[in-house]
C-alpha cells in the first residue's frame, strides 16, 4: 500500500504498452488516460499519510513525499484534459506518448521519495529518458520535421552532461563519506566540511537538479525544446519535474546543514543571474512558449530564495511557491493549447482580441499571468512576497533588491500579452483560431482559476501542511 501510487503508474504504463501493440483508436487511448491519471489522483490522496521504508532504506515515504505526488499526478492529469485531441502529436503514436509520460510521471513520484544517491540517479534517469523522446514525438507541419528534432537533440545532449555532471559529484561524495545514504552522508558531512571536494561534489550533484529546475547555468536547453516540442509535451515538461526537483532539492537542503559562505554566495550568484538572464530574455520574445520558457528560468531564481534561507519556513516558501507556480503555467497552456490551430506554436500576437472570441480563455490568461507577474491578491504575488520577506530577514538585501527590479521587469512583459488579450481588437480578416471550450476545458479553467486565487489569499492551510511534512523528514 505504501508503494501503491508507483504501481499504479506502472499498471497504467503496461495498458498503454498493451494498446501501442494494436491498432487502438484514438479515443480509446484518450479515455484510458483519463481514466487511469483521475485514478492515480485519487490513490495519491488516498495514501496522503502513508509511511514507510522500503528497498533497505532508499525509498522513503512520508508526507512531503506523498504531497509532491499529488502535485505530480494532478499536473499530469490536467496536461492530459487541457491536451487530450493531441493536435501535435500523430495519430498512430498515441500509445506510445501516453507510454513514455507514464514512465517519466513514475521516475517522477521515485524521484520525490529517493534518499540514496543511486535512488536519485535512477529514477532522474527514468523520467528523463521517456521525455528525450516525448520531445521528438510531434506532427510535422508541411513536411518539416527540423524544429521538434532539433529540441529533442539539444535536450538528450544537455541532459547527459548534467548527468555526468551529477555522477562524478555522487562518485566524490562516496569517496568522501564511504556511503550512498543521504542520511549516512548528513551525518558524516560536518566532520568533512574543511575539504574543498566537499564543495565540488555538492555542486555537481545539484547540477542535476538543477537541470531538471531550469536553474542557471543548466537553462540553454530550455527556449529550444519548449518551442520544439508539441505543446502537450511542453506543458508537461514545465509543470511536473519542476516539482519533483525542488522537492528534492528541499529534502536535501533540510537534511544537510549548508551555511557555508561558498556554497550561499554561490547559490546566490547563480539565483541573480537565473532572474535577469530569464525576465531580460523574455522581454524580446514573440513566441508565447519562448516566452514562458525564459520567464521559467527568472522563477527558478525565485524559488532559490527560500532554499537560501536555510530555515524551515523558507523551505515551505519555495514548496508553496512551485506548487502555485504550477497552477499558473498550467492554466497558460490550457489557453495555449485551446489558442493553438493544428497543435501549432502560439506566437503573442494569436491572442489579441482573446477576449471577444473566448471570455472565459481571456480571463484564464488574464489572471494566470497576473499571478506569474506578482500581482495580488494572487499566489504568484503572496509567494514572491514571502520569499522577498524571509530573505531579507536573513541578511539577503541585495539579492532581495535585484529580486524586487527582476519583479518589475517581468511585469513589463506579461502585461504586454494581457494588453492585447483585452486592449486590442482583432482586425484581421482570418477566421476565429479558437474554438468554444469544452466542458471538461471550462471545469479545469475554473478549478485552477480557483485554486490561484484560494491559494493566493488564505496561504496559511498549506504552510503549515508542508513545514509540518518538512519537519518530518
Amino acid at each position: 500500500m505504501v508503494f501503491l501510487p508507483e504501481l499504479t503508474v506502472m499498471a497504467a504504463g503496461l495498458v498503454f504498452f498493451g494498446l501501442s501493440l494494436t491498432a487502438s483508436k484514438p479515443e480509446v487511448v484518450r479515455n484510458t488516460a483519463y481514466v487511469f491519471y483521475a485514478i492515480l489522483s485519487l490513490v495519491c490522496l488516498g495514501s496522503l499519510h502513508s509511511t514507510g521504508n522500503l528497498f533497505y532504506g532508499a525509498f522513503q515515504v512520508d508526507l512531503f513525499s506523498q504531497l509532491c505526488k499529488l502535485a505530480i499526478a494532478v499536473a499530469a492529469l490536467v496536461v492530459v484534459i487541457i491536451c487530450g485531441s493531441h493536435k501535435g502529436i500523430k495519430e498512430k503514436f498515441f500509445p506510445e506518448y501516453q507510454l513514455f509520460q507514464a514512465v517519466s510521471v513514475l521516475g517522477l513520484m521515485m524521484l520525490v521519495s529517493s534518499v540514496d544517491l543511486i535512488a536519485i540517479f535512477v529514477a532522474l534517469e527514468l523520467s528523463s529518458f521517456a521525455v528525450y523522446v516525448m520531445v521528438p514525438i510531434r506532427r510535422d507541419h508541411d513536411g518539416k520535421m527540423v524544429i521538434q528534432i532539433e529540441a529533442g537533440i539539444k535536450y538528450l545532449l544537455f541532459g547527459v552532461i548534467a548527468t555526468g555532471f551529477m555522477l562524478f559529484g555522487m562518485s566524490y561524495m562516496y569517496g568522501l563519506t564511504g556511503s550512498t545514504s543521504i542520511a549516512v552522508i548528513a551525518e558524516r558531512v560536518p566532520d568533512i566540511l574543511h575539504e574543498p571536494a566537499l564543495v565540488i561534489a555538492a555542486v555537481m550533484i545539484m547540477a542535476g537538479f538543477f537541470y531538471k529546475l531550469a536553474f542557471f547555468p543548466f537553462h540553454f536547453w530550455v527556449p529550444d525544446v519548449y518551442e520544439g516540442a508539441a505543446n502537450e509535451t511542453t506543458a508537461f515538461i514545465a509543470a511536473a519535474p519542476k516539482i519533483a526537483a525542488v522537492a528534492l532539492l528541499l529534502r536535501l537542503a533540510s537534511l544537510f546543514d549548508i551555511r557555508g559562505e561558498t556554497i550561499g554566495v554561490l547559490l546566490s550568484a547563480c539565483a541573480v543571474l537565473s532572474m535577469f538572464y530569464g525576465n531580460l530574455s523574455a522581454l524580446v520574445q514573440k513566441d508565447m512558449k519562448r516566452m514562458l520558457a525564459f520567464s521559467g528560468i527568472a522563477h527558478a531564481g525565485f524559488v532559490m530564495l527560500g532554499v537560501l534561507t536555510f530555515q524551515t519556513i523558507g523551505y515551505a516558501t519555495a514548496a508553496y511557491y512551485i506548487f502555485g507556480y504550477m497552477l499558473m503555467i498550467l492554466a497558460c497552456f490550457l489557453v495555449i493549447c485551446s489558442v493553438a490551430k493544428d497543435g501549432n506554436n502560439v506566437a503573442i500576437k494569436d491572442f489579441t482580441g482573446l477576449y471577444q472570441r473566448s471570455p472565459l480563455l481571456a480571463v484564464t490568461l488574464l489572471i494566470s499571468l497576473f499571478s506569474l507577474a506578482g500581482i495580488p491578491p494572487f499566489v504568484g504575488f503572496t509567494g514572491k512576497f514571502m520569499l522577498l520577506v524571509g530573505a531579507f530577514r536573513e541578511g539577503h538585501h541585495v539579492l532581495v533588491t535585484l529580486a524586487a527590479i527582476n519583479t518589475a521587469i517581468g511585469i513589463y512583459y506579461y502585461l504586454s500579452v494581457v494588453r492585447l488579450t483585452f486592449c486590442t481588437a482583432d482586425e484581421s480578416q482570418e477566421p476565429a483560431i479558437v474554438a468554444k471550450p469544452g466542458r471538461f476545458i471550462q471545469a479545469i479553467s475554473v478549478a485552477l482559476l480557483f485554486a490561484i486565487i484560494y491559494l493566493g489569499v488564505l496561504p496559511n492551510h498549506f504552510l503549515h501542511l508542508m513545514q509540518r511534512a518538512l519537519v518530518g523528514i
